[in-house]
Parts: C-alpha cells; structure tokens; sequence
C-alpha cells in the first residue's frame, strides 16, 4: 500500500509519489485497496450497514450524524471509478472535460451483500480502465488540481482514487466499531 501522508501533508506531490509505479503495480494496488475495505467490512451484517454512527467530523445539515457503512462504500467506489476512467482518457491523450461521476443512491445500499458487490464491481470496472491505456501513455497529458497545487498526468489522476480510497479506512474501521458495539 502507498503511503500517501506525505501527500496529505504537503511534503511531497502525489505525482512524486505515483512516478515510478507501472500499470501491474497499478492493477495490484487497486485489488489491495479494495481487498483492504473488504477486510473491514469482512465481519459486518446488514445492520451495520444502515447503522448511523456519531462522526464529529460530519459537516452534512446535523453535526454529530455520520454516513452510514452503505453511503461511504459508494462515496468511494464513485470516486475511485471517476478517476480511473478520466485516468485513462489522460493516457490516451483526450483532453480534460470535467467530472466523469456516477454515484448510485446510497440509501439503495442495504445490505451486506450489496457492500460486497458493489466494492467486486468497482474493482473489475477499476482494472478495466488499465487495460485501455495505450502501450505508449500521453504522460504530458496532464490536469490541474488545484487543491493538490499540481498538474497530474494519468498516473497521478489513478493515484488520486487511491489516495482518496485510503483516507476512508480508518473512517470504515469506525463506522464498523461502532455498528458492532450497538449490537452489544
């Protein structure tokens, strides 16, 4: 797993960090991300996931009420998803459009199961993605973020879905506790 804290912290650029991976090395942080969430939730029932748990980081209307298990699984996946794809299209040389974003409604998302499958999903659509890059990627191919102050070509762009993905798991483990020790 990378460790992207010197990102966080702003002592090195997620460019920096991406620069020597490859696309194997991509594909196999993608299924130990993903391997990482579903070792979290390994023990969860279908309660825990529409469990609501105390965050005293939540900024939605009421402070104090957090996402729930479900809401978080499909914040990530989305995310992950939106930047493979637009990952992808930097490798192939398409200029940057926008946001290439689907989320589907978290409160759809009930059931363990249903965590499950769409964390499977996410990871064969994530792969996917990999195997579209060109054999010789357009790495000056790059996007401004300006809150990362870069530009990221596609290597970057991928890393930024799991850097995003990884700066979820301690709030998975919580949500987790939480729901387990309601269930007491």
């Amino acid at each position: 797993m990378i460790d992207f804290a010197p990102v966080v912290q702003k002592t090195a650029t997620l460019s920096q960090t991406m620069a020597d991976l490859t696309l194997d090395a991509l594909r196999a942080l993608t299924n130990e991300s993903t391997d990482t969430v579903l070792n979290l939730i390994a023990t969860c029932t279908d309660a825990d996931v529409t469990f609501v748990p105390y965050d005293p980081q939540a900024t939605d209307s009421t402070e104090g009420v957090g996402w729930t298990l479900g809401h978080v699984i499909v914040h990530i996946t989305a995310g992950a998803e939106e930047t493979s794809f637009l990952a992808a299209e930097l490798a192939r040389g398409v200029a940057h459009h926008g946001r290439s974003r689907y989320e589907i409604p978290w409160e759809t998302v009930t059931t363990i199961a249903q965590c499950r499958q769409r964390l499977e999903e996410s990871r064969r659509m994530r792969l996917a993605t990999l195997d579209i890059w060109p054999d010789v990627p357009h790495l000056d191919n790059t996007v401004e973020m300006p809150f990362l102050k870069e530009h990221l070509n596609a290597y970057g762009y991928f890393g930024l879905g799991l850097m995003h993905d990884s700066m979820h798991f301690a709030h998975i483990a919580e949500i987790v506790r939480q729901a387990q020790a309601a269930r007491l």
